[in-house]
């Protein structure tokens, strides 16, 4: 027997209907690509986004057919997200933040027929135009006075001219919740990128789930400022939920330094941030030489790469914003974990809860944990036995686009994070590792993150990495690499001897490396691919002692 509720498909574009309809006049505040600040409302980019759908079917645009964005977060993009996927076309975020032969490849992959792009991209877009056969025309996301050389981009149309000569009576939906609606490539630090095509139902699941007060816990009372890309893991979801909450919204576009985030939260009176640790740390800094403040600011969520202990009590004892960790990749829509306390951590003295702070954190409903061995053999939830992490659940990805990697589930549906991590007994889950950057020792497993997440905390440190050399005794030991921060000197034993007693005595690098720069990947995260390139003729000095 079935039950006798109405069926109602869940497509993004009624949350956008819903956000038009209850919260019309809340506000969605841009720091614009051409320099001003610029205010419109949920009402406003509901009725600019039919315009959009309007736009792109007479276009030639259908059902399926993908459509790209290359492009800051702004209410403009917002408005081409919806525009897209209410009709039906799948939104393929583009990163810009990928070399240009990567870009080509995911364009021609995905067969994109339109790409949205801001200014800002224009020449990159029109230096390769030739290797993006499929794409027809380029949306520019400017008005006509702006769009000056791009006007000569082959197949050039200006955003601000296609929504005026457009209707706005345009019927989104009408399609199974299953469509599909967005297209990410993960960054590809092994092989080409790979597409993890979400579908409609997928989102609005993911939306539910990060609205929840154990997660995110958006509301209408909050002003959020989302610095997580919306070229990049949907912006964490928050171009939905925050629609959905009627929280009003506060788009960076491409300044993404700590004065220009500062001004935002202070003139805006940002309650919610997200973005990744290095955003932070850059504000952290603007904030302590300026002597500056953020009073309106509650919580922020950070996620992308593992946070340092150094960020979080700054921002607790300094500032008074509540710092909450999170996880998620491409893959998970993203969202995976996220590090609310529980009852029992909640109540625990600040120094003990922040060791749960520092975790990935527990899942929430609709997502599934597992640890296995290289045998697949479940492990315990222990806190301290390490294993492959694997995930499942309604918006974690079940194939790749057209197939790529073959099968990526194991027997009982879950997909392998390709992360090394452990799950204690409240449920929380730590990465320790990427499965390739493990650095495996004497038989035993260190943790890089960790030591590079303690190395951080040093007062003269800007970055640090960690990577596994090799050793003719115990096949690899950890060695730290630096970069200081402007003006500073330091010797190998003044970061030793800060990191003696935090960490186990045998996790001590056999070396620190001073460096000139640290390479970040297209998400920003360390690229340890590309440090351990340059570092293949580097030899320890204990590997050589022993080889003497």
């Amino acid at each position: 027997m079935l039950g006798l509720m109405q069926n109602w498909p869940l497509t993004v574009d009624k949350i956008l209907d819903h956000a038009a309809k209850w919260h019309p006049d809340v506000e969605v505040v841009s720091r614009s690509v051409e320099g001003p600040i610029v205010r419109t409302t949920y009402k406003q980019i509901h009725e600019r986004a039919k315009r959009l759908s309007n736009a792109l079917a007479k276009l030639g645009v259908k059902t399926g057919d993908r459509v790209a964005t290359l492009a800051w977060n702004t209410a403009r993009h917002i408005e081409a997200w919806y525009g897209i996927m209410g009709m039906g076309a799948v939104c393929h975020t583009l990163n810009p933040r990928l070399f240009a032969d990567q870009l080509c490849y995911i364009i021609n992959h995905a067969e994109d027929q339109i790409i949205f792009t801001d200014l800002t991209f224009v020449p990159i877009l029109a230096e390769h135009r030739a290797k993006m056969p499929t794409v027809k025309h380029f949306v520019v996301m400017t008005d006509e006075a702006h769009m000056g050389e791009a006007a000569a981009l082959e197949g050039a149309l200006c955003f601000e001219t296609l929504i005026k000569e457009a209707s706005p009576e345009f019927t989104w939906g009408g399609f199974d919740e299953n469509t599909a609606a967005g297209l990410c490539y993960t960054s590809g630090t092994t092989g080409n990128p790979k597409g993890v095509l979400y579908s409609h139902r997928s989102n609005f699941l993911h939306t539910l789930v990060t609205m929840s007060t154990d997660v995110m816990n958006l509301s209408a009372r909050d002003t959020v400022l989302p610095v997580v890309p919306m070229f990049h893991a949907n912006a964490w979801g928050l171009a939905f939920s925050c629609a959905a909450v009627g929280a009003k919204l506060v788009m960076p576009g491409q300044k993404l330094d700590g004065a220009s985030i500062h001004e935002l939260i202070e003139s805006e009176g940002v309650t919610f941030s997200a973005a990744v640790p290095t955003v932070w740390q850059m504000l952290l800094t603007h904030l302590r030489e300026t002597n500056g403040g953020v009073p309106t600011m509650k919580r922020v969520v950070i996620g992308g790469s593992a946070v340092p202990e150094a960020i979080v009590r700054a921002f607790k004892d300094e500032y008074g914003v509540e710092v909450t960790h999170a996880w998620g990749m491409t893959e998970t829509s993203p969202l995976g974990t996220q590090a609310t306390p529980d009852a029992e951590i909640a109540r625990m003295p600040e120094e003990e809860r922040l060791r749960y702070t520092l975790k990935q954190g527990r899942p929430p409903l609709l997502v599934d944990l597992k640890l296995t061995d290289d045998a697949g053999k479940v492990l315990p939830h222990d806190g301290s036995t390490f294993g492959k992490l694997k995930v499942k659940g309604p918006f974690v990805v079940g194939e790749y686009f057209r197939g790529d990697g073959g099968e990526i589930l194991d027997q009982d549906g879950y997909f392998d994070t390709g992360d090394v991590a452990t799950i204690d007994s409240h449920g929380f889950m730590q990465i320790t590792d990427r499965a390739k950057d493990v650095i495996k020792s004497g038989g035993e497993w260190i943790s890089s993150i960790e030591i590079e997440n303690i190395a951080v905390g040093h007062p003269k440190a800007a970055i640090c990495a960690v990577i596994g050399a090799a050793h003719p005794k115990w096949d690899e030991r950890p060695v730290l690499l630096v970069k200081l921060k402007e003006g500073e000197t330091a010797t190998k034993q003044e970061f030793l001897e800060f990191l003696e007693g935090k960490i186990a005595k045998w996790w001590t690098p056999d070396d620190v490396v001073f460096v000139e720069e640290i390479p970040l990947g297209a998400t920003g995260k360390i690229d340890k691919k590309l440090i351990r390139d340059r570092m293949r003729d580097y030899v320890l000095p204990t590997a050589q002692k022993v080889g003497a």
